[in-house]
């Protein structure tokens, strides 16, 4: 029946198709300004259930990143999103910024985005903050339902070729290159910035800085942590790989699906879920347009999932999660031992939060020891107090105090390499 759960949901999906035609019809209507119930308390009683129903039965599309200007220097400059890079599985998404007079010389920022359920569009707030004073790239990765068969598969080894291309790609300009690895892209980061400085490849990095990721899971392990030890990899293989049904383009691919990934982030905090949509319903009947609002962008994001290539999700799942392969140097890419002591020359940040429960405290921060080749002038490390998971990578208090030291690391690196 596991193996089946997939195509109940497409029909699932498909079942409701009327009945959302149906309410969203009934939702225009009453919310017309031309009918006069929409100005009363029952009125919006009925436009808000309908809006509820449809919302939490539709399937979220792709986030746009919408970030059309940014101000340098208090100039306003225009944003154009170009891929320039793109591989099956994930494309290099360039912020280019449209200067009209000569364009400062700064450094470029690659962002790597997790490949874990959520589009990187999670990230926009992080890219945002960086606009200013980076020459940004996101990695755009793909839903592997999109994907057919015929482009074959992806897994770890893929994730770091894929990242050590896009940083030989970034480094042939000769202009400084830094690094940001979010929650579970630090891994693959890490053992790629590795992997390049083994093989004294020019194109490592000027620095890389780590993000809430699972860097040793052993330390202050977290229920996601338990999770995965306490069930084992087989588990894992027979209840959360599925095939992707007709009529996707990836149909036949085995994947770990996005509404299972967000089923469990969602029971992890179901209490938290439910009070926010009864919050919403509340603000929408009392008419409280900016509360309903801020409710809809954050729930167009966090619905908006993706599936994960079966091969990337249970590699991950058993090497890092459960055998701890990167701090006991196991982890091995194309037959290779990653060897972290290989990295000299790329200068390493840590930042955690500290109330994440998903990379408990000292997870990230474990890299500070398995890299002993950096120094310790070009080693740094920041806890920020108060925040979760998400906090570290976005909101107020990573704009306030996180985005200003990550960008004061790199230019320090760039002044003592000058």
């Amino acid at each position: 029946m596991d193996r089946m759960s997939y195509q109940v949901y497409e029909m699932l999906h498909l079942a409701f198709a009327p009945a959302r035609a149906a309410t969203d019809a009934l939702l225009h209507t009453i919310k017309s300004p031309l009918n006069p119930f929409s100005h009363t308390s029952f009125g919006r009683s009925i436009a808000a259930s309908a809006e509820l129903f449809e919302r939490m039965t539709r399937r979220y599309g792709k986030p746009l990143f919408g970030l059309d200007t940014t101000t340098i220097d208090g100039v306003e400059v225009s944003i154009v999103e170009e891929h320039v890079w793109i591989k099956p599985f994930c494309s290099l998404l360039h912020f280019k910024r449209a200067f009209e007079g000569e364009e400062p010389k700064q450094s470029k920022l690659l962002i790597v985005a997790p490949m874990s359920g959520h589009y990187a569009t999670l990230l926009r707030g992080t890219v945002e903050a960086f606009l200013p004073t980076h020459d940004v790239y996101i990695t755009d990765w793909a839903d592997a339902r999109t994907v057919p068969l015929i482009d074959g598969s992806f897994d770890l080894d893929d994730y770091i070729d894929y990242l050590e291309d896009m940083l030989r790609h970034l480094a042939q300009d000769g202009q400084p290159v830094h690094t940001l690895g979010v929650c579970q892209a630090s891994v693959p980061l890490i053992c790629a910035i590795a992997a390049l400085e083994s093989a004294n490849d020019p194109a490592a990095p000027d620095s890389m800085v780590l993000m809430g990721g699972p860097i040793d899971p052993r330390v202050n392990p977290t229920a996601v942590n338990q999770l995965a030890e306490k069930r084992g990899i087989d588990w894992f293989r027979r209840h959360c790989i599925h095939t992707v049904p007709f009529p996707h383009a990836g149909m036949g691919r085995e994947v770990y699906p996005g509404f299972l990934q967000l089923s469990g982030f969602m029971a992890m905090n179901i209490e938290r879920h439910v009070s926010a949509h009864l919050e919403m319903f509340n603000h929408l009947v009392e008419g409280d347009g900016d509360s309903a609002e801020k409710h809809r962008d954050f729930y167009d994001e966090y619905l908006a999932v993706m599936d994960l290539t079966a091969e990337f999700y249970l590699q991950t799942v058993e090497h890092v999660f459960i055998r701890h392969e990167v701090p006991l140097g196991l982890l091995r890419h194309r037959g290779e031992l990653i060897d972290l002591a290989a990295i000299r020359r790329t200068a390493l940040l840590t930042v955690e939060g500290e109330k994440d429960d998903i990379s408990g405290v000292g997870q990230t921060f474990a890299a500070q020891a398995l890299c002993p080749g950096i120094p310790d002038a070009r080693k740094a490390h920041h806890l920020q107090l108060g925040v979760g998971h998400y906090g570290v990578f976005n909101g107020s208090r990573f704009r306030r105090d996180i985005a200003p030291l990550i960008c004061a690391f790199t230019s320090e690196i760039e002044k003592v390499e000058a």
